[in-house]
Order: structure tokens, then sequence, then C-alpha cells
């Protein structure tokens, strides 16, 4: 090689090197942009949201979410992975980010190559919810209902492949009954006919269930987690309805572009984790119902991989295709 050709490389490669430290180091000098891939007003856009706030207070620079819904999350997600690595687009990740993987024949993106994990924020139960004028008080009496009229009982989701829709199917294989899918688009719509009474019952987390129970617009029968959830006290969980095993919950967490340089990965791990311990943010979770976590960028990869390979599972023995 050329030894002035090979000096201008050396060069050019230390520059890049040093504007990767600096930029580290002044990480953010400005906006950072958080996308959620659901429309505003949902269980993501307020976990997003609450974060966010103590996020900008905590780094001195406004943090703005950006809700880009559709098409299963794979809009917004792929906005992200395509995104520049310099860690001010990130993506508030969803369960729907492991399920995809496995849904769609070939997704626009690959959680596990296109993104570097962050941190996990939190997580909150599915719910079996109905509406107060359903004959059944239990999931017992909600299987005995199926099980005598096999085919006529129906539950609803937010769209085939929706975590609602995993996990009603997996109560269905479960439960040993013939229970009639009827999928929506969205979870609003679904659980608004669940509420008047159109289709019988669905799974929903405990952030959107919450305030149509207390309105008592709905009837919660049991929650889908290892221990009862601190909102719905007095409601069992599936193992103690006679599932045990049964669990499936809504998770969220935030991801980067793959690339994004490992020092503003660092510290944004460390500023949400901060912010996840700050006394208003877990009693915005705990009034909620979910739990905050704050797990390392590794744990929240090895958390992610296990997510694809559970509901990898599922979907492959179900034989579940999104739409």
């Amino acid at each position: 090689m050329n030894p002035r050709l090979c000096v201008m490389t050396l060069a050019a490669a230390l520059v890049a090197a040093t504007s990767f430290t600096v930029s580290a180091q002044t990480y953010p000098a400005r906006p950072i942009r958080i996308v959620v891939a659901y429309a505003a007003g949902g269980g993501v856009d307020i976990v997003t949201r609450t974060v966010g706030q103590k996020l900008s207070e905590l780094v001195g620079r406004p943090v703005v979410v950006d809700n880009r819904p559709g098409a299963s999350t794979n809009i917004g997600s792929e906005l992200v992975a395509k995104a520049a690595h310099d860690g001010y687009t990130l993506l508030m990740a969803s369960s729907a980010n492991a399920t995809n993987m496995t849904l769609f024949r070939k997704p626009p993106y690959d959680t596990l190559r296109d993104f570097a994990p962050v941190t996990q924020v939190g997580y909150g139960p599915q719910v079996l919810v109905t509406s107060p004028s359903f004959a059944a008080r239990s999931v017992k009496e909600l299987l005995a209902l199926a099980r005598a009229k096999p085919g006529q009982l129906s539950y609803a989701s937010g769209g085939n492949g929706s975590s609602q829709h995993l996990t009603g199917e997996m109560f269905k294989l479960m439960g040993k009954a013939e229970i009639v899918h009827v999928p929506y688009k969205g979870g609003a719509p679904a659980l608004i006919d669940v509420i008047g009474g159109q289709v019988a019952f669905m799974f929903i987390n405990t952030l959107e269930a919450l305030p149509h129970a207390q309105s008592g617009r709905l009837k919660v029968l049991a929650v889908a987690s290892a221990k009862r959830s601190a909102v719905f006290p007095q409601t069992p969980t599936f193992a103690e309805a006679g599932f045990p095993g049964f669990e499936s919950v809504a998770w969220w967490g935030v991801l980067a572009p793959a690339g994004t340089p490992k020092e503003v990965i660092g510290r944004l791990h460390a500023e949400i984790a901060k912010a996840l311990t700050a006394p208003e943010v877990k009693e915005r979770f705990a009034g909620l119902g979910a739990e905050t976590v704050g797990s390392t960028p590794e744990q929240f990869g090895a958390f992610l991989r296990e997510e694809i390979q559970k509901w990898g599972k599922v979907i492959r023995t179900l034989g579940i295709k999104a739409d």
C-alpha cells in the first residue's frame, strides 16, 4: 500500500475513534426520541411517558415519545432498527418484538441482530376479563360453559398473533375447550365489545384493565402471574384457579439500534435504571399493577432470547400466523 495512503487511512480511523469517544462522553447533547409502536393512550405508551419524563429530568434533555403504530408493531420497530446508531432514537419494545420473529415469515427486522438491548423497564401480568353481566364468576365456571356449548363461546384479541391472542390460545389448549377467537384491529375495539357483552372474554394487561375494573365495567376472573396482583388482591392467579404454570405477562424494555456505542448504552442503562428507582415512578407503576425492573443490557438480551424461544414454540405448535 502507498505509505501516504496508509498514513491517511490511519489518521481517519483515529479521528473516527476520537469522535466516538467524545460523543459518548457528551451524550446526550440533544433530545432523545423513544418510538412507541402503538397508538397513544395504551399500556406501552403510558409506561414510556412515565419513564421518559423522569429520564428527561435526569439527563437534562427533552425525551420525546413518538407513536408509530401499525403492522403488529413492525412499522415503529423497523424505523428504529434502521435509525442512526447514536443513541438518539430508541424503541420501547414489547412482547411483539419477541413473537414477531416467528409469526412473520419475513419480518422487516431481527430483534437479536438489529438491536442493542439497554434494559427491561418492567412488566405487568395479563388478566382474564369479562363483562359484569357474563354468567361465569370464575375460570372454572367459564370453562364449564365453554365445554357445555363447544364453539359457541368466543374471546376477543387485538389481532392475530397479538399477546392477547397467544394467551387465549394457550388457555384453550390447557383448558381443553373449543372457544372461537375473534380478532380485532387493536385491543381498544376488542375491549369495547367485551365490555358490551358481544364477546365473552379476553386477556388484557393490568394497565389497560384497571380503570374499567375500578369503574365496574369489567370483571376480572384470574391473573396470569406467579403471584396475585397488588391492584387485584382478591383475584386468584391461574395456578390457584387450577392452571399451574399458566403465566403470561406484558413486558417493556428499551432497545437501541445495533452498533450504538457501548458507552452510550451504558449511560442510557444507568439513567433509565435510576429513573425506575424514583419513588414517583415506582408508585405510578404499582398503581397500574406493574413492576419495575431495570436489568443490565446483558440480562435483557438473555431475556429477549428466552421470550423468542418460548413463544416461538407456542406459535409453531398451534400453527398461528399473523394477518
